[in-house]
């Protein structure tokens, strides 16, 4: 009987290893399947931080065209001005 005891022992063992193994493999597939969203998600923001910068530069480009159109308007609003008290003053 001490035979068919230590075989019994030895199975017992190689099933919680197997089931040890399966565990491992369970939490190994579980973390790349994170690491595989994680990458994905950081594609995504790359992505969405490239689309945002270049609308940040569309806005930083229309800003100075309206700064610009500003300062020409102003000067025009100046020169009226100037020649409307011109012909008042005459």
């Amino acid at each position: 009987m001490p035979s068919q005891q230590t075989l019994s022992e030895v199975l017992d063992r190689l099933e919680k290893a197997v089931s040890s193994l399966e565990d491992v493999v369970d939490r190994h597939l579980e973390v790349r399947e994170n690491y595989r969203d994680a990458e994905e998600e950081v594609q995504r923001m790359n992505a969405d931080r490239a689309k945002l910068a270049g609308e940040l530069d569309a806005s930083e480009a229309r800003a100075g065209r309206l700064e610009d159109v500003n300062k020409e308007v102003s000067r025009r609003l100046v020169t009226a001005m100037e020649t409307i008290r011109a012909v008042l003053d005459r």
